[in-house]
């Protein structure tokens, strides 16, 4: 009698496979968050609630979750965007702007908020031409969210990039066979098979947006109550070794942080039901 062929994985047991994996994510992931609670937890919920309940603190939370969400969500459109014209044309130049994408995540990020920083400046290029038309950007909040752009939008579109690979061109001719309209294939075709990877790519935005530091603070102009970033508030907190401080912030940072997380990984769900009926 002829034994069973045993197919077996070029990758380790599951046994193995489950320890590296959450060794892994201990050390990178859930260690230094359970320190960061343990710190919080010393310090007691009435301080961190008196730490956090401040204007000055308040401002700089509501300033880089109110200026990350919008970043993200203009990267969420025009990463799309970006991903479909690399993916879908041909044109001079296409390979230069594709490497190009990569560029924030190669580039150091003080080396970026300098170079953002001289561009936009009253001097500098495009700073000039903002004050001959009578606004600033260098120094305000138009500078720190179009730092946040910059950092965030490679994010988008390398996650959309390999789903527009992977759909046919058959799929819109179909669509057009069957008498719909560029706009109505692009709404109930393209759009929801898209949607699941741009909320990934709009997520990883987000939370890299968020925690920015090291492009921000040389473009912010860090005035308290008007363009301080959070972040910047733990580093000044750690400066002065209030380490509770800077904890409480930092657990502020995280709560909101989960919960926007939580509500995106949500509409992904809910996206990728509504992909299995449309």
């Amino acid at each position: 009698m002829n034994k069973p062929l045993i197919h077996r994985s070029p990758m380790p047991g599951l046994g193995l496979s489950m320890g590296i994996t959450i060794t892994m994510l201990s050390l990178v992931v859930l260690l230094p968050i359970s320190a960061l609670l343990l710190k919080g937890a010393t310090f007691g919920l009435d301080n961190i609630w008196e730490t956090v309940n401040r204007e000055r603190v308040w401002a700089a939370l509501y300033l880089s979750f109110r200026l990350s969400l919008f970043a993200a969500l203009f990267n969420l459109v025009f990463g799309v965007i970006l991903a479909w014209v690399l993916v879908r044309y041909r044109f001079p130049g296409r390979r230069i702007l594709d490497a190009a994408v990569d560029l924030p995540f190669a580039l150091p990020t003080a080396v970026a908020g300098i170079a953002l920083t001289a561009l936009y400046a009253p001097n500098g290029v495009f700073g000039s031409i903002a004050k001959e038309l009578g606004f600033k950007i260098a120094y305000t909040q138009w500078g720190i969210f179009i730092a946040l752009i910059f950092v965030g939008l490679p994010f988008v579109t390398r996650t959309v990039q390999p789903v527009v690979q992977e759909i046919e061109h058959e799929v819109e001719e179909a669509s057009a066979t069957l008498g719909a309209s560029r706009a109505h294939t692009i709404r109930r075709v393209i759009i929801p098979m898209l949607m699941p990877a741009a909320l990934t790519g709009f997520a990883l935005a987000l939370a890299r947006a968020v925690g920015e530091y090291g492009s921000v603070i040389f473009i912010a102009g860090n005035i308290p109550l008007k363009t301080e970033i959070a972040p910047l508030l733990i580093v000044i907190q750690l400066e002065e070794f209030n380490y509770d401080a800077a904890s409480a912030i930092g657990i502020a940072m995280l709560l909101i942080s989960f919960a926007m997380l939580l509500v995106i990984n949500l509409i992904q769900v809910w996206s990728r039901r509504r992909i299995g009926y449309v």
